[in-house]
């Protein structure tokens, strides 16, 4: 057994670490959340209302929620298959897949942007044939839920692999032992066993979808009502002096961000307990 002495520290050292470490976080993340809200309201709250009410900000509010919801639902989909294929199957390429897993975290979210503009665009390499049958990917929407599904693809599969690799295959067998179905071993024995790290990849993989800049500004094309979302909408009101009204949408963003943060607690106090609980 380890000498807890050796890991102790003298009370002024611990203190000023603690002290560093909140004023570190008071300065660069609660007082610039709190400066939000506070430029939002400035002018009131009419002004802000109407702020979020204008026609371009609707759009923009409609068009982020319909990108999210398309690419939380195809991460939650693929993110499962990644998961259960790495932690279930032994095949070849098994590490290179791994690998690849984490691409979205190492490439910039504009050089993401740029590799769909240079495959789907007027001059890429499908673009021409797409134009040609109807199809406009680039400087629409399909063309933004493809960036936001690929800058935020790795966060549910990265909660449950690490899991699921915990838990083992000892369940499965034993359902496939006694007849069960792929479906039914899924269905009854893995999803329930991962169902709250699920739920938290997914938290995190609508934060990150809602506010997406870099690689949707590449690829949005910055049409007012049509293609901006609400990160892009907050550029657009803060270069037009428009600042009251930037803070009014951006507070939706940061209220996000707090009730991420509180689901997140939330979800993390039931892993734990579930793990304690075995």
């Amino acid at each position: 057994m380890s000498d807890p002495s050796v890991r102790s520290e003298p009370a002024a050292v611990k203190w000023a670490v603690v002290a560093v470490a909140t004023l570190f976080i008071g300065l660069f993340i609660v007082l610039p959340l709190i400066n939000v809200f506070a430029q939002a309201f400035v002018k009131g709250w009419e002004a802000y209302a109407n702020a979020l009410v204008e026609p371009d900000a609707l759009a923009a509010i409609e068009l982020t929620l319909i990108v999210t919801a398309i690419a939380v639902a195809a991460n939650t989909v693929m993110g499962l298959v990644m998961a259960w294929a790495i932690t279930k199957f032994s095949f070849p390429g098994k590490s290179f897949l791994i690998t690849l897993l984490d691409l979205p975290f190492s490439v910039s979210p504009v050089v993401a942007g740029l590799v769909f503009v240079l495959m789907f665009g007027a001059q890429g390499y499908f673009g021409p044939w797409l134009i040609d049958n109807g199809w406009k990917i680039i400087f629409a929407w399909p063309g933004i839920a493809l960036a936001t599904i690929f800058v935020t693809f790795p966060f549910v599969a990265r909660e449950l692999i690490p899991l699921m690799q915990e838990q083992g295959t000892t369940e499965e067998e034993a359902a496939v032992t006694l007849g069960a179905s792929g479906w039914r071993v899924f269905s009854r024995v893995t999803l329930p066993n991962v169902k709250w790290a699920l739920l938290y990849g997914v938290l995190l993989c609508n934060a990150r979808a809602m506010g997406e800049f870099g690689a949707v500004s590449v690829v949005s094309g910055h049409v007012r009502g049509e293609t901006n979302t609400i990160p892009l909408q907050v550029e657009i009101l803060y270069n037009e002096y428009q600042f009251q009204a930037s803070f009014a949408v951006a507070s939706l963003l940061a209220l996000l961000a707090v009730v991420t943060l509180f689901a997140k607690t939330v979800l993390e106090s039931r892993v734990h307990t579930r793990k304690g609980g075995h």
